[in-house]
Formats: C-alpha cells, structure tokens, sequence
C-alpha cells in the first residue's frame, strides 16, 4: 500500500467504514479509489483526498485503485498522467496493479447507455447547449422537458448509433437520461450523459466520437471495479441522487458514495482553472513553481512527504468546508525537518572580515555538529582562516538599543569557531558602502567558547573566505498577499499577487560541500530557515530553495490557545 510511518486517526468516514464491516456489508471488504482528472498537476487539496483514500485501504488492509477520468479528451495530456502517478507514489501511497482508466470502459459504457435507452430512461436531445440551459430551469422555478424527449426507444437508438459513428457536428445531439424536469435538484433535470466529441483520444485515438460525461462515468466505473466507498468532496453532494440513479436503473453494483469538505488553504487558490491561468500567463514559471500550491511545486520548495501526511491527519476530515491556515502546513514541516535536516553555515549577503592578528598562512578545521537534535548525525570540519565573511546586516555602525552583533569596539562569538572584536570598518570612497572589517580575535576562544568564563550575547555565522562556495538562493514567499484572493469587492484574485513572491540572490556563499548536495537535499541554514536543493542545481552552479522560516507562527498560536 506504501510508507508504513502513515498516520490515521478516527473520522466520521472511517466510522461509516468500521460500521460496514461490523455488519458484514460487501463480504468486509474496502476497495477505495483516487480518481484524478489528468487536465493538470495535482495540488495540496488532492492530497487530503489521497491520504484519505489510500489511508482507509490500508487501515482496513484493502485496496486503493488509481483511477484517471479521462473522460474529456480536449484538456487530457500524457505529461498530466505522468505528474498525477509521480506525486501519489512520491506521498508514500501505491496502487500496485490497480491502475485503471474511465476509457477502459468506454465500450462497457456505451453498453449502459443503449441499455437505458432500450429501457425508455435515456433520449437523444438536439437542442442546442444554449436551449438546453433555457430549459433547464431556475432553483425555483422548474424546467421544461425538450420537444424531442418524447422519440421511441428506435429514434434513440438509431441516433445514438449514428452520434457514435461520427455522422454529426459537435453540439448537434447529446444523449440525456430521462429523469424528472420539475426535480427540486438541478443534477436531476435530464442530464446530459454523452455529447459529441470529434477529437481524438490519447489512449483509443480516433475509435470515439462520442464521450460520456463525468456524472456518468464516474459511478459506473466505481461499480465496474467493485468500490466499496466511494468518497469525495463536498460539492458531489448534489449529484449522489444521480450517481445512486444510474445505479439503480442498471440494478449494477452500488457503492457507497460518501462526502467530506475539501480542503481550503488561505493565500493560495485551489482551482485548476486558476492555477492553469497562473501557468499560462506566466505569473509563475510552471506548475512545479516552488509558489504553487501543486504537490509538485510544494516538492520542489522543501515540503517532504512526510510534513504532508501529518498536515492532512491534523486538519481532519470534516463535512463542512473551512478554512485552514497556511502556518499549519508551515508547522508540520518545520517539525519533521527540525529532527532531520543538517544545520550548516551560508551567508546569503557577504561582507569580508579580515582577522588582522591571525596568522596569514594559517588554516583550522573547526567542528560543528550536523544536528543538535540528532547527535547520532554526527559532526564536520569546517575550515577557517585569516580571512571570512559574515552576513552584511550583523554589522552597524551605530548600533541601536539590543542589537547584539558587531558594532566598533564589540566582541562576538563566531559559531563553532572563536570570539573577535571590531576594530574598523572600511568603506568605499565613492559609493560609502562597507567594503570590509578588520577585526582580531582571541585564540583562547576556540570552539567558540572562553575559558575565563566571559561571556557576549551575539553569536554569528560565517563562511571561510578562501574555501567558500558561491551560490544562488532563491527566497520564496507567498503568492498571494490576501488571505482568500480575489475576495475583495470588485477583485481579481490575480489583482492579489504578491510581487516580492521570489527574490533571487547571486551572492551567496556556502560552507565547503554543500555544492554537491543531490536536489531535494534538505538543510536548515543558520539563523536563517530551512533550504533544500532545486532540481536544477549542479556542483558548478549551486541553487536552494527557501522553505520556510524558523519562525513558528502557528506552534505560538497553539500555546497561546492552550493547545
């Protein structure tokens, strides 16, 4: 099924499960399904779904199936298939050998559907898609039935036939099931269940003409393969009549449909159609965007697997939809890197110290630990020497009230390697920019530690001048400036852009090694937050992602409320 570390608590649906299997319902059996669309990159919201899905199976030693409803060939694309299979198994979840495709059945459903025209419960319509909203109706006023709802059973069928053969313009017939026109629920009025579609298929070509829509697939292909619960978001409400009604006229296998509440993030959107806009319009630079809300673009900014996991079991499943806050997801993260990631020393703004008293040809290997919290982890050498750079801003001039680092005159801690003190800062003639400091340091310090027992209140990091590596870091923020974007009267969700949601740094310098970290390499970078390797860095061109800061909004927010 996948990772054994899955965690999975009670809910309202593993309740409904436990029930069934108590009472004996489907032999004690529990076969879930994940049924993606492939028309885009899955995003955070898809992975509460497959946590919930594949963690059900698991807990009840069942099986989950991936199930793609390639249904509507016009937006469906290989490179969506691909990315969709790569996300669910990189979440720690396997379908094994259940993997499956709605156009498996395509045959199988155009089957069902001559089958409920045959039973006088399907017709074709050739209103057009305009007439056939006019008809539809409003939430209270009922809809009027199509003057061709009442063509026998033969009409149908040759129609049908011939919709399928290929003789008809898109948008010329559709085939609708023949429900109730005055029904209370919309879903109800007469859907549509198959429309033309001169467009090939990626995986049966050209063989069809005709396509069934998603409320008709979608039930259909859960009974064909048997699925005991088939749970979904909150806004399939509305159709369960439906799903149930297919069913029940084809007298086939019923699976339990079940509702839960997605999942809202703030400062983000969750809509494809909006993350798809996002693409295409070039706010972001694909769907892996390290912005993006993608599982993909969540991968590639540092977000592990296991931080994911432990965000869906946190939020819960719930039937009705809320908000959840960014700083959750944020927490979950920083709480399973906190215990893993190595802590090393970059200076993503340099400024060059010179140690005027240390010896010029002198170079000492200090040791630090790889992990406080890991100290199976064990420790590196780091080199130093006469000259090495500290980040610009632990340096002030005139240095206000509790600022602890260097300023004239003021003696520091360097990490893991000896105390210095300021004697002169060296500025440029033209520009008045720092150029250097001069400094000298106290060689009964080493280690950072002294022996007299003094003590001082800044502690710095530092790389080595001569062996330090240069870098380029990218700093990402949040996309959106708005909690819920577009949310304000007469806004866009694209007016609520964050345009400080990327800086790019070419200055950096990192401590030796760290150029030849494999990509997805996590660190947590000294004072300054939790970095993993981008996908397109090399040993020669170093590239890090921001993760997240080591600022903890949300654990603040779980003591404050006594949490």
């Amino acid at each position: 099924m996948g990772n054994t570390d899955i965690q999975t608590g009670t809910n309202f649906i593993r309740q409904i499960v436990e029930e069934d299997i108590h009472n004996g319902k489907n032999q004690g059996q529990v076969v879930t399904r994940f049924p993606p669309e492939p028309n885009g990159y899955l995003h955070i919201g898809h992975a509460k779904s497959i946590c919930l899905n594949f963690g059900l199976a698991y807990d009840f030693n069942g099986t989950c199936h991936l199930r793609f409803d390639d249904t509507n060939p016009v937006k469906e694309e290989q490179r969506y298939i691909d990315s969709i299979q790569q996300d669910v198994h990189w979440l720690g979840f396997d379908w094994q050998d259940h993997l499956y495709f709605a156009s498996d059945y395509f045959d199988r459903l155009y089957e069902f559907a001559l089958s409920l025209i045959q039973m006088g419960k399907a017709y074709v319509c050739s209103l057009s898609p305009e007439e056939i909203r006019q008809y539809r109706g409003t939430l209270t006023e009922p809809g009027q039935e199509s003057p061709y709802r009442a063509r026998t059973v033969q009409e149908n069928l040759d129609l049908f036939q011939r919709m399928a053969a290929g003789e008809f313009a898109e948008g010329e017939h559709v085939l609708r099931a023949k429900i109730d026109m005055a029904s209370p629920n919309l879903n109800m009025r007469d859907p549509v269940i198959y429309r033309i579609m001169n467009q090939a298929h990626h995986r049966t070509g050209d063989t069809w003409h005709i396509y069934p829509t998603y409320d008709f697939a979608h039930g259909l292909s859960d009974s064909i393969e048997g699925i005991t619960h088939s749970v979904c978001t909150l806004e399939f409400e509305d159709h369960r009549p439906l799903y149930d009604w297919f069913l029940d006229q084809l007298g086939v296998h019923h699976p339990q449909q079940i509702e839960f509440a997605r999942l809202n993030l703030n400062y983000t959107v969750m809509s494809k159609r909006k993350l798809l806009q996002l693409v295409e319009q070039e706010y972001v630079e694909g769907w892996d965007d390290p912005r993006m809300p993608t599982i993909s673009g969540l991968r590639r900014r540092g977000f592990t697997p296991r931080s994911i996991r432990d965000f869906c079991e946190r939020i819960g499943v719930a039937k009705a939809n809320s908000m959840v806050d960014m700083a959750l997801l944020e927490h979950c993260l920083r709480e399973d890197l906190n215990k893993r990631a190595p802590r090393v020393m970059v200076v993503l703004d340099p400024v060059k110290v010179v140690i005027t008293n240390y010896p010029e040809d002198q170079v000492e290997h200090m040791e630090a630990e790889n992990n406080p919290e890991d100290p199976s982890t064990g420790s590196r050498q780091l080199p130093f020497s006469r000259e090495i750079y500290i980040e610009r801003s632990d340096f002030r001039e005139d240095p206000p009230k509790k600022y602890f680092r260097l300023a004239p005159g003021r003696e520091v801690r360097l990490k893991h390697a000896y105390y210095i003190t300021c004697d002169k800062a060296v500025y440029d003639d033209k520009t008045g920019d720092l150029v250097e400091l001069h400094c000298t340091y106290d060689p009964e310090t080493r280690g950072g530690w002294s022996e007299d027992g003094r003590k001082v209140k800044g502690t710095l990091h530092w790389v080595d001048a001569q062996q330090a590596v240069p870098a380029q870091v990218r700093l990402y923020d949040r996309l959106f400036t708005a909690p819920v974007p577009g949310s304000g009267e007469g806004r866009e969700f694209l007016d609520d852009i964050n345009p400080e949601s990327l800086r790019v740094l070419d200055t950096c310098l990192l401590e030796p090694g760290l150029e030849k970290a494999a990509p997805e390499t996590h660190f947590q970078f000294l004072r300054h937050g939790y970095y993993c390797v981008d996908q397109s860095s090399t040993p020669d061109t170093p590239v890090f992602n921001k993760t997240v800061a080591l600022r903890d909004t949300w654990a603040k927010l779980e003591k404050k409320g006594g949490k």
